[in-house]
């Protein structure tokens, strides 16, 4: 191969490569308007929950209904998971896909476990006849949790997406750059739920 003819294949290299970061540096950017703009619905919702956290409607209050070692353990669960996210972000940096796929494995079941706990606390209090049509503090409760779970549930869809593109296809930077940005959502999902664990059942039992 003539000098002229590697030197143009390296330039084309370095230009995909240039390409590739730039593409990733756009979805990173793509993620965090996204964010911003669920801060804003999250924002509205806890608003929304703080006008309706009185309004019983001689039904139940907080102190009614929440169970603090229950919640406790949700959350529990689901700050493990942004340690094992963690984790799988720093596999990822060391190129070590065995150690992502374990850890983003463990992510996803712990993401699933808060799910279930979850869907088995609304059974419980709809089972109750506490459901979100019973009172203006219930729906506002029903409303900022259940979408909450919502964003976590399609957090570990996107987990199960990426998991089978990384066990397929590799550490690309294609999936380096998806890896990132689920790990930016999963962390985000986490303060919510302290925002949500503070204010609705800490404060709301004491």
């Amino acid at each position: 191969m003539s000098t002229q003819s590697l030197t143009e294949t390296t330039t084309t290299a370095d230009a995909d490569a240039h390409d590739g970061h730039d593409a990733g540096s756009r979805k990173v950017l793509g993620l965090w308007i996204y964010l911003m703009s669920d801060c804003i619905l999250f924002g509205s919702l806890f608003a929304s929950y703080a006008v309706l956290s009185g309004a019983f409607a001689g039904g139940p209050g907080p102190k009614d209904i929440f169970e603090l070692p229950y919640v406790l353990a949700e959350t529990f669960v689901l700050l493990l998971s942004s340690i094992t996210c963690g984790y799988a972000m720093l596999a990822v940096h060391r190129r070590d896909q065995g150690a992502v796929l374990r850890w983003l494995s463990l992510t996803l079941i712990l993401g699933a476990v808060f799910i279930g706990m979850e869907i088995h606390e609304f059974r419980h209090l709809t089972s109750l006849g506490f459901g979100p049509q019973r009172s203006g503090f219930l729906s506002g409760f029903f409303a900022l949790v259940g979408t909450h779970g919502l964003h976590v549930t399609s957090g570990v869809l996107w987990m199960a997406v990426v998991l089978h593109q990384v066990a397929t296809k590799g550490l690309t930077t294609t999936n380096v750059t998806r890896l990132s940005c689920l790990s930016l959502f999963w962390h985000f999902l986490d303060l919510v739920w302290i925002c949500v664990f503070t204010i609705v059942y800490l404060i709301g039992a004491f």
